[in-house]
């Protein structure tokens, strides 16, 4: 549970043991586990006068729960016992040494660390340092950048053992007029190198924002203990959501990006407009079906820093947390579509599902500047980092929230300040395998295939298949990919099946291709996709049985839950089937 007081449209604050109010609030926002939202207003020259003190009385009676050691109440006393500067659990990618050190264990040895951003004069909701070929200057990269959306040119976000590289921008800046060196840096840092690059439509097939937050918002409310669906209409209530639809359709275009990335050698690129959402998205999900390093707990944390903390997903304005327009929990669909591949292949993540919880919740009501701010700028200026100079660019990026006191240099990966050793414990899957060591499944590089000079072929991939190219850029002959929704393009009709059940979908000349080792093709097909229960039907507590406890004590518990029920069933088998009547199996089986 977390507390809010709220006076007016701008004075927000997150309420937690220890923490002084500051300011007489015109109302309280309580946030439950269960999804409830619960307001208790005060009216002018009513209650107003005791809200202080009323305000003050929740959290006192918050904090003498069992409940509020679970959650950040005792990250102020822990925090406080700290002398000196504390070091981040993972590399927060601040520094350019951070981003250097990143580099150097992806192999990414075509790429370097540019500073060009240092100052935030490219883009504030880009981070101060990125990823660019080595061989393009800082002066192309700042001209580049300057002819897509919101200043996001193209970058790497990931580097695959086996030579193919990753990449992510925002959608073509079509208002703006390149000379022919510029268009000469943007096809070069598109093609990183590369004899094949292929472009891919993020959005194409994917949910708008609006219909993430229409299906979320309809979701919690089924989901809540009170709800009004009749349990017998309760899963078609369910799929009238779309909530699962919008999981399985992530999950199966990561799919076949992972497909792309790992059958050839080639340059794959991300193109959303705004680049801050669906981009992270499944540059992430691509990351955990291609690489076993990013589903060990460390390299999860690190890969949520890179592809959402610090490429500038809006977290404040996607979680409602300004009361913007823009709200959609992208990022929650993210976290579903990971514990769907938990699911699917427990064996293969380090970390439980206890951990994404924790993470879900930190998001929902965050207390700290990983996800109280919208740009790498506004949590650097918050935090202190960047008083040497002022920021340039800022328009368009929303107001901060008055009044939220969080510890500045705290971020969301130090769990040992709000949870308890045993607590931590349970974010580590018992169930992963050792043995499957990252460094194990790399394949060999293979530099032949990487060759400078124009790409011998440029495809778009979007609708779930691939479609020749005549150029990279819109800027000579035709128009834009992203600002005419591809209609100078063949559209092909949308295939029923992945690109890895097309036979990987690629032309017959490149060969055959063997299943990578260490690629995951999850599930995406009816029953595969399930609901996370645990995270939305915390409320029922008659649900939560039978959901695999972590703790020994735990499975007792259930042991005992399932017995009972048992004994229950017990008289309802026919006086022929007695003599089997103490074989669990038998009864289960015939109660089915």
């Amino acid at each position: 549970m977390a507390t809010e007081s709220v006076s007016g449209l701008s004075r927000v604050q997150l309420l937690r043991p220890g923490s002084p109010l500051k300011f007489t609030p015109e109302e309280i926002l309580i946030h439950g586990r269960d999804f409830r939202l619960l307001r208790v207003a005060f009216e002018a020259g009513g209650l107003e006068p005791q809200a202080f003190q009323v305000t003050m009385a929740i959290v006192r009676a918050r904090a003498q729960s069992s409940q509020a050691q679970q959650y950040a109440g005792i990250s102020l006393s822990k925090a406080g016992q700290s002398s000196g500067p504390r070091k981040p659990p993972i590399p927060l990618l601040e520094t350019s040494e951070d981003w250097e050190t990143e580099r150097k264990k992806q192999g990414a040895g075509s790429w370097r660390v540019s500073p060009v951003n240092e100052r935030f004069d490219v883009a504030t909701s880009l981070p101060r340092y990125f990823w660019v070929p080595k061989r393009t200057l800082d002066s192309e990269v700042r001209r580049a950048f300057g002819h897509f959306h919101q200043g996001r040119g193209p970058r790497l976000s990931w580097h695959h053992p086996g030579g193919s590289d990753l990449l992510r921008c925002g959608g073509f800046y079509t208002a703006s007029d390149p000379n022919k060196e510029d268009i000469r840096a943007v096809e070069s840092m598109l093609q990183a190198g590369h004899s094949d690059v292929v472009l891919v439509d993020t959005v194409d097939e994917l949910p708008s924002l609006t219909d993430v937050q229409l299906a979320h918002l309809k979701l919690r409310a089924l989901c809540l203990p009170d709800s009004s669906a009749a349990e017998e209409k309760w899963l078609s209530a369910l799929e009238g959501t779309r909530w699962l639809d919008y999981v399985r359709s992530c999950l199966r275009k990561a799919s076949d990006i992972s497909v792309l990335v790992t059958s050839r050698v080639r340059s794959v690129v991300l193109q959303e407009r705004g680049d801050r959402d669906f981009n992270g998205l499944l540059s992430s999900l691509v990351q955990l079906l291609s690489a076993p390093e990013a589903r060990t707990l460390l390299g999860f944390q690190s890969l949520v820093q890179r592809e959402w903390v610090a490429a500038g997903h809006p977290f404040l304005t996607r979680l409602g947390v300004t009361g913007a327009s823009e709200e959609a929990p992208v990022f929650l669909l993210f976290l579903d579509c990971v514990w769907q591949l938990l699911q699917q292949f427990p064996a293969e993540f380090e970390f439980s599902e206890f951990f994404l919880l924790a993470l879900h919740d930190s998001a929902r009501v965050p207390d700290t500047l990983t996800f109280l701010r919208d740009t790498p700028w506004e949590r650097g200026k918050q935090s202190g980092q960047f008083n040497s100079y002022t920021q340039i660019y800022t328009a368009g990026y929303s107001q901060l929230p008055a009044g939220n006191s969080v510890n500045p240099q705290l971020s969301v990966w130090d769990w040992d300040l709000r949870y308890s050793s045993e607590q931590i414990l349970q974010f580590h899957n018992p169930g992963y395998d050792p043995e499957h060591c990252p460094d194990s499944w790399l394949p060999r590089q293979q530099p032949n295939f990487m060759v400078s000079g124009p790409p011998s072929s440029v495809w778009l991939f979007s609708r779930g298949a691939l479609t020749p190219l005549n150029q990279l850029c819109p800027w000579r002959d035709s128009p834009s990919l992203l600002a005419v929704s591809s209609r100078w393009l063949p559209r092909p009709a949308i295939s029923s099946e992945s690109l890895a059940d097309q036979e990987w979908g690629l032309p017959s000349h490149w060969g055959a291709c063997p299943l990578p080792p260490g690629l995951l093709l999850p599930g995406y097909l009816g029953p595969q996709i399930r609901l996370w229960r645990r995270c939305y039907l915390r409320g029922r507590p008659e649900v939560q049985k039978g959901l695999s406890a972590p703790t020994i004590s735990g499975l007792q518990d259930e042991l005992s839950h399932l017995q009972e029920l048992l004994r229950k069933w017990t008289p309802r088998i026919s006086p022929e089937d007695h003599s089997e009547k103490r074989d669990p199996n038998t009864i289960v089986s015939q109660s089915r």
